[in-house]
């Protein structure tokens, strides 16, 4: 698995994780490195801190974005793949955006439901469709 792809897997596990203890993600990101449990690689530390600092404008974005669905209806592992994919899109210039999505619709894949890769990819692709606008 490629470097990136574990920084997001990382990532992922720090945001889920905090986000079911209630916690501020960048408080158990420093937590974890304060123990030396923390990520190794610098993007899983980019993406948290990155994901924490937007998370407003993420979840109004996807809120807009996931037509039928309400951030808390949707299951937690999505939630937080999406704030990660849309982060990457809106905020990350050195990550071309289908391979944002590719890899949001890969995690999703691995270790959330069979509606998952569809609903990620749908949402992410009309964010990415729309990102001009959103951008400009």
């Amino acid at each position: 698995m490629p470097a990136r792809s574990k920084a997001r897997k990382r990532a992922l596990d720090l945001l889920f994780a905090s986000e079911l203890r209630g916690e501020d993600p960048v408080v158990a990101l420093d937590r974890a490195v304060a123990e030396g449990e923390g990520p190794t690689n610098d993007y899983t530390d980019f993406l948290v801190r990155g994901v924490a600092e937007h998370r407003e404008r993420i979840d109004e974005l996807l809120s807009a974005y996931a037509q039928g669905w309400t951030l808390a209806r949707m299951p937690a592992v999505d939630r937080n793949v999406l704030r990660i994919g849309a982060f990457e899109v809106m905020w990350v210039d050195d990550v071309p955006d289908p391979v944002a999505v590719t890899e949001a619709v890969a995690l999703v894949r691995d270790l959330s439901t069979d509606e998952s890769p569809g609903f990620v990819n749908g949402v992410l692709g009309a964010l990415l469709r729309n990102k001009e606008s959103l951008t400009g």
